[in-house]
Order: C-alpha cells, then structure tokens, then sequence
C-alpha cells in the first residue's frame, strides 16, 4: 500500500513551501495555473464559458472547483489494486491554496466526511493560503451577472436529466444546464440539449459543458488509469456551484435523479453500495448543501425527483411527446464501451444496473422500447449467474423475492447503503415507498426472465 500526497500549486511564483505530513507517501505536484494566467486541466474553458455568459464565479467557487479537479486526478490516476491494501481503500492527502484558509480550515472535517462516504477512501486534506501573486484568480463582475439564469440544472445527457431539463423549460424558468465531458457516455448532451432547443429555443447559451481532467502526460511520474471513478460526482456538483457562485443572487441547484437510483440499496446482504456511486444519496446532498453554506455559496441543492421511480419520472414529464420522441438518445448505461467487444459501436448493454433501471422505466411509461441493447432480449435464453449478464439481474430478483416474503424489510434496507438522520419521519416514509415501488418496476421487466448457473 502507497499513501499519496497531492500537492495543488497555481503559478510559476506559487514556490510556498509545503510539508507533506506523511514522509513516505508518493508526492505529486500538479500547477494549476498556466503562464497566461488562465487555470489549467479545463477550469480555464469552464471559467470563458461561463463568462461568456456573463457569469463571473468568486473565489470561493473557484477554490471548490480546483479542489473538486484535485479529487479527479487522484481518483483517476491513483490505483486501487495497486495503492492500497484491501484492494480498494485508498488513503490519500490533499494540499490546496485558498483564497481564505480560514473558512476551508473550519469545513475541512465535512469535506473528508463527504468523500469517504462518496469514495470509500481515507482523505485528509490541508489548506493554505494562496501565494500573494495570486490572490484574486477572477476579475470582478460588471453589472448584475447572469441574472438572466433562474437555476442551475446539472445536465449529463442521461435520461433522468433529460426529463428534468425538459420539466424546468415547460414549467417557464430559463435554467443555466451544466455539463461535464470526457467519453462516449457523455456524447449525449449535445443532442439532448439541442432536442429540447427544438421546442423551447436555442439551448446553447444556456448550455455549459466543461472538461475537466487529467490524462498520463499530467504527472511527472508514471501513473495508473482506475476505472471505478466513485469520485465523479463530487466534480459534477462543484461545476454546479461553480456558476450559481457567478449568479448573484440566491440560486437553486438542481440534480435529476430517480429516488431508487439514488438510495443506492445494495442488491443482497454481500454487495452493499453495489448498485453504483453514492452519487446522489441523500446523506450526501445534505453534506454538500453544508458545504455550501459554510463556504458562502448562496445556492440550495436539490433533487426533485427523489420520491419517484425512473417510470413515474417518464410517466409525469411535462412534454411527453418530446422526451419519448427522444429517449433513444439518452444514454444511461454504466459503460457503452462494453459493445465494442462483440464489435459493435458504443451502446446500453442492456443488463448492467442502469441498464435494468432504463428498460423497466421505458416499460412502464411506452408501448415499445427504441433503445439499442447488445442484449435485446434477456428472456431469448438462460443467464449465467456467473456472469456480467446475469449477475445484477439475479441479484435483483432475490432482493424482490425478500421484499414479497417480508415487506417491512424494506424500512431497515433503505439505511443500509448511508445515514439518512438529516430527513424527518414523513421524508422517510416517502423515501421507503419509492424503493418498494421502484423495485417492483424493475421486478415486473425482469419475470420470466431465466438466470441460472450455467
């Protein structure tokens, strides 16, 4: 096991000396600010895009968004089969110039709170203050901002997103989307944006996708790829409150995911958090809305759909004509790449977790599922319980088959994969029905479907 120390520096004159507490970890350096005075590995684009706009961030915004990148590169590039002991913990340290080290200081305890609980791993993180040459990294703004902006809406092109997008214009308001790039699996943001442009208006200035990342030539060392990514998310909100920093007034994000993705059960007593990230669990928004408030970021952190199974969301979309016209164009599984394989261009597997979510949605709320699956049919034939194709599909019918035989079960499994002390007694009755109902959605695609050791 390595520990790894990063090390966040902005410009050529940032030389403040730092001491690594642990001797011993592996120390990288990454500069964030580039000779023309321009933040480096794509805040630089994300910060012209916005301006563009007329949205100028403060510096608080700006500190979340370095450390959110920080948290990238070392989710990204620190392995866990390699770096740590138990083949996935790993224990990583984080040193960042801020604009006031005060403030970041007194958020620090939430900060590693909210990552361990996201990432699994052990962070701790060190905060000084910036070099003197760099103390304000934004010009301030002219005039009132972006005011023209009534919300932030997190955009990543899947379907969840579509549909909350979608509800935000035909409900009046005139969001900002906010967009983060890297792969295949986000190839959909620009067709979804420009579907709901068809109707609503030209999306593009309201549409702002950022590329935030790091590849192998970043590091002055050689580096590993890891693939699990259970960081991302944490990039995703930062961008977020990145340009609601900018707007000026009191702003609301929003974050559209359906409430069973979100609760994040595990499938059987032996796979907890197996479904996916902890991306949007409810214990961790309400870290983050602390976050914001304890850094002075006027923006409230929301999830609309939290109570409602991804069929009701299809089901209640204010267009419906539009998001089924459309909804072969999102993309919602967990890796299109898996395609290529068996030869084919990226597409949805058809069994992976978000996979079964989205068929279960489509069936629920459409006569015909237009989605290309490398596994049309999962009834064609018998499933290996051995294998990727059968493995969350078994999983899911035995929790479903727990749930038929003791359905006061589902109150205790909603805590399994996080805390959910922040929400009253009402909330978590809501919180309980969207699981049940929304196992029972994905339970009645998956009847007659045969899963067997083969």
């Amino acid at each position: 096991m390595k520990r790894h120390s990063i090390v966040a520096r902005l410009g050529p004159a940032d030389n403040t000396r730092v001491t690594v507490h642990a001797k011993d970890s592996v120390k990288t350096e990454l500069r964030f600010v580039d000779g023309d005075q321009r933040l480096s590995f794509g805040l630089g684009q994300t910060v012209d895009e916005l301006r563009e706009r007329n949205i100028v961030p403060n510096e608080a915004g700006i500190d979340l968004a370095i450390l959110a990148a920080v948290v990238t590169a070392a989710d990204t590039r620190i392995s866990r089969s390699i770096d740590s002991q138990d083949s996935w913990t790993r224990e990583i340290d984080l040193y960042l110039p801020v604009h006031d080290a005060l403030i970041w200081s007194s958020a620090r305890d939430n900060i590693e709170r909210t990552l361990k609980f996201l990432t699994g791993d052990r962070w701790r993180l060190f905060f000084r203050q910036r070099h003197r040459n760099y103390r304000t990294l934004v010009e301030e703004p002219r005039g009132d901002g972006g005011r023209t902006f009534s919300s932030v809406c997190l955009f990543s092109g899947g379907l969840d997103s579509f549909i909350g997008a979608i509800d935000l214009f035909a409900d009046g308001q005139t969001p900002l989307l906010v967009s983060h790039y890297w792969d295949v699996s986000t190839s959909s943001q620009e067709r979804c944006a420009d579907r709901i442009g068809d109707v609503y208006g030209d999306i593009q200035p309201r549409h702002v996708r950022a590329h935030v990342g790091f590849d192998k030539n970043d590091f002055d060392r050689e580096v590993d790829t890891e693939s699990t990514t259970r960081g991302r998310s944490f990039l995703f909100f930062a961008l977020a409150a990145l340009a609601a920093s900018g707007l000026g007034a009191e702003t609301t994000i929003y974050v559209p995911e359906n409430g069973l993705m979100s609760l994040n059960v595990p499938l059987d007593p032996l796979r907890v958090g197996a479904w996916s990230t902890r991306t949007t669990h409810p214990f961790y928004m309400a870290r983050w809305q602390e976050l914001l408030a304890q850094l002075g970021i006027r923006a409230n952190l929301t999830n609309p759909y939290r109570f409602k199974t991804k069929g009701e969301m299809l089901v209640g979309c204010a267009n419906g004509n539009l998001v089924r016209r459309h909804v072969s164009e999102t993309i919602s599984c967990s890796s299109m790449s898996k395609a290529r394989w068996q030869g084919l261009a990226p597409q949805h597997c058809g069994f992976c977790i978000p996979c079964l979510f989205r068929r279960a949605a489509i069936a629920t709320a459409m006569s015909a599922d237009p989605t290309a699956y490398t596994m049309t049919d999962l009834r064609a034939a018998p499933l290996d319980s051995k294998s990727a194709q059968g493995e969350h599909v078994r999983s899911f019918q035995m929790l479903e088959r727990r749930l038929t035989r003791q359905p006061s079960l589902a109150r205790s499994l909603i805590y399994k994969s996080g805390p959910l002390k922040d929400y009253g007694a009402d909330e978590i009755t809501q919180y309980e029905g969207v699981f049940k109902r929304g196992v029972d959605e994905v339970a009645r695609l998956l009847r007659r479907v045969v899963v067997e050791p083969l």
